[in-house]
């Protein structure tokens, strides 16, 4: 008797003893490409050519995207072959620096002495990448 009874109650206890695995997923928020580009006309030096600048508006970086997300940039100088920036590319070292609503592209000799020339057009990616 015992022993049927073990088996009647051996269902009971292991469906008791089951536990159900819950995971919490965030939702995927895509990261955000921004195509556009820099005129040679929109190069700027303050000191006799030795460096230039140019500022990209971008009103995707907003005060939370500056505060808490990722910004890659990169630039094209033939439309074919993206190059992340920092990069030194003909003798010219490329940086950036980002802030609220604008993304500001520096350029100036690798030795950081010599005067340069502006590249002229360039092909610019900006990817906002989402951190939370």
């Amino acid at each position: 008797m015992k022993r049927y009874l073990f088996i009647l109650i051996l269902p009971i206890i292991f469906s008791a003893a089951s536990c159900t695995k819950t995971q919490s997923v965030a939702p995927v928020i895509p990261n955000q490409t921004i195509l556009t580009s820099i005129s040679a006309n929109n190069w700027q030096t303050n000191d006799g050519g030795k460096t230039y600048y140019a500022i990209i508006n971008t009103p995707e970086i907003n005060k939370t995207s500056f505060t808490y997300d990722g910004v890659l940039t990169y630039i094209t100088f033939d439309n074919a072959t993206y190059e992340q920036v920092p990069e030194v590319y003909g003798g010219i070292a490329y940086s950036f620096t980002h802030s609220v609503g604008k993304i500001e592209i520096d350029i100036q000799s690798s030795d950081g002495k010599t005067l340069i020339t502006p590249p002229g057009n360039l092909g610019v990616k900006i990817v906002l990448i989402p951190s939370y």
